[in-house]
């Protein structure tokens, strides 16, 4: 089956998780059982992006790169401080120290466009917020199809007036951060179906479902309710091919995680996460403020997760996270695309 948006021959996307997991041994592997794979230009350098753009590339299979769009959104001061006042016994038990001072940044947005746009990939995606229409045109007019990432119909709507090609429509099942573009608000709970119903009907533009894939069936259910095709994440985390750190990919079959949260605690912003004791102590009372949150705890999460703590660590993990196996990835990707 081909998908319209997207040169893959199965209607599978590995969607692109930033901070380690999407690596080009990854999509070689996806790609190879004929899935379409992103590369996660989140949180990366240029340099980095570009050097596994150019790997993947010579995998001569359509692709993708995903960027965070970061307007200026300065956390409350004071909130901000009261977290990391809170959070310094946590950063204590690791032999670190957080900065109490926000730091802001666009993730280096303006390099890594330039990048694609002197290096145009087939596909580019956006998530977070709304790219400038200039920025989409752009990307169009050195050949990139350019997607951008949704939550509600509203968001879709305006997404479609920014001139985008297609919609992924992101379930809060999901893990890992939200795509909401008002980080302040939490996602309503709702089934991917359902969503991509929704928005299917509040939008012209092709729609990829994504979010709380666990097996065959879900991928069936969100095709069968108007996306063209289905991306999936967690279910690729324990994949040999993954990039996802020894800490986080051991939690994620340890028994003792019996459930997830969509929390602001880790990063500022809702993040699906398995449930563990940083976010059952912080979610009440960490501030919206990404990337500031995320950069303040940082310097903790590292040393969290090289430590083994599993505790102090960002498991991002969507609901499905239970039956995300070891093994190849291509051998997920079969097992999902049983029956289509």
């Amino acid at each position: 089956m081909m998908s319209a948006l997207l040169d893959s021959r199965r209607p599978l996307v590995a969607a692109p998780m930033a901070g380690g997991p999407s690596t080009p041994a990854l999509a070689r592997a996806v790609a190879a059982a004929g899935a379409f794979p992103f590369l996660a230009g989140g949180n990366a350098a240029p340099e980095a992006l570009a050097a596994q753009i150019a790997e993947v590339r010579a995998l001569g299979a359509g692709f993708g790169v995903n960027l965070f769009v970061l307007p200026p959104r300065p956390p409350d001061r004071e909130a901000f401080a009261a977290y990391a006042a809170e959070l310094a016994e946590e950063a204590a038990a690791h032999g670190v120290a957080l900065d109490p001072v926000p730091r802001e940044d666009d993730d280096r947005y303006g390099e890594k466009l330039a990048l694609l746009q002197a290096q145009p990939v087939p596909v580019v995606s956006f998530t977070f917020s709304q790219p400038p229409r200039e920025d989409v045109a752009s990307l169009q007019e050195v050949g990139s199809t350019v997607l951008a990432s949704v939550t509600s119909p509203a968001e879709a709507r305006a997404a479609e007036a920014r001139g985008v090609d297609g919609l992924v429509v992101q379930g809060p099942a999901a893990g890992g951060h939200s795509a909401v573009h008002d980080p302040s608000r939490t996602p309503d709970p709702i089934a991917t179906p359902a969503l991509v119903a929704q928005v299917a009907g509040a939008s012209t533009l092709p729609v990829i479902g994504a979010g709380g894939v666990d097996g065959p069936s879900s991928v069936r259910a969100i095709l069968e309710a108007g996306a063209q095709a289905v991306a999936v994440g967690t279910m690729l985390l324990r994949t040999t091919e993954a990039g996802t750190s020894p800490t986080h990919r051991a939690a994620l079959a340890d028994p003792r995680f019996t459930g997830t949260i969509l929390t602001r605690a880790f990063t500022g912003r809702p993040a699906r996460s398995l449930r563990n004791g940083f976010a059952e102590r912080h979610d009440a009372s960490a501030p919206t403020g990404y990337p500031a949150v995320h950069r303040l705890t940082g310097p903790l999460r590292r040393a969290a997760g090289a430590a083994g703590d599993a505790e102090r660590l960002h498991l991002w993990a969507g609901t499905g996270w239970r039956s995300a196996p070891e093994g190849s990835a291509s051998e997920v990707i079969d097992r999902l695309a049983a029956g289509l």
